[in-house]
C-alpha cells in the first residue's frame, strides 16, 4: 500500500531537527531506503516552502510535495485523499495530527501515527545490509535510537 507521509510531523520523531537546513532531504533519503526495502510507494508532504521552491518533485523513488508557505501539509494530504476518492482505502497515511487521521478514517484509508511509523522504519532499517547496493558505506545516525540508521547518501 502506498504511504502518504506528513514529513515535518515525522522529522523530529526520528531524531532529525526541523531547524536543520537538510532535514527534509535527510528524511527523503531515509524514506528512499524504506521504500526500497519494503517495495512501497511513498509520497511525503512538507509545508512552508517559499513560492519558488513549492511544487512536487520525484526524488529517486519518493514523490515529495513541497507545500507553498501559507498552506499546510495537512490540507494537502486531505486534498489528496479527497482526489483519490474510493481508492484512498488503498493508502496508509502517516501523521500524528488527529484531523489528518480523521480524514484518513473518513476515506477508509489506514493510518499510523508518526511514532508508530518510526517503529516500522526501525524494523526495516535493522534488516538491511551495512552498505548500499553500490558498495558505498551508509551513514545516517538515527539519534532517536542511538543506532545507525543506514540510508543512502543523498
Amino acid at each position: 500500500m502506498p504511504y502518504l507521509i506528513d514529513g515535518h510531523n515525522l522529522i523530529p520523531k526520528i531524531g532529525l531537527r526541523l531547524d536543520s537546513m537538510n532535514d527534509e532531504m535527510e528524511l527523503v533519503a531515509i524514506l528512499q531506503e524504506f521504500a526500497r526495502l519494503k517495495r512501497q510507494q511513498v509520497e511525503v508532504y512538507f509545508d512552508g516552502a517559499p513560492a519558488p521552491h513549492a511544487g512536487t518533485r520525484s526524488l529517486g523513488t519518493i514523490r515529495a510535495h513541497f507545500i507553498r508557505l501559507g498552506q499546510t501539509a495537512d490540507n494537502a494530504i486531505r486534498d489528496r485523499l479527497n482526489k483519490m476518492g474510493k481508492s484512498a482505502k488503498n493508502l496508509i497515511v502517516v501523521s500524528s495530527d488527529r484531523e489528518v487521521q480523521n480524514a484518513a478514517r473518513g476515506h477508509q484509508a489506514q493510518f499510523v501515527s508518526a511514532e508508530e511509523f518510526v517503529k516500522l522504519l526501525k524494523a526495516a532499517m535493522t534488516s538491511m545490509p551495512k552498505t548500499s547496493t553500490d558498495g558505498k558505506k551508509l551513514s545516517y545516525k538515527w539519534k532517536a535510537y542511538g543506532c545507525l540508521c543506514h540510508c543512502r547518501q543523498f
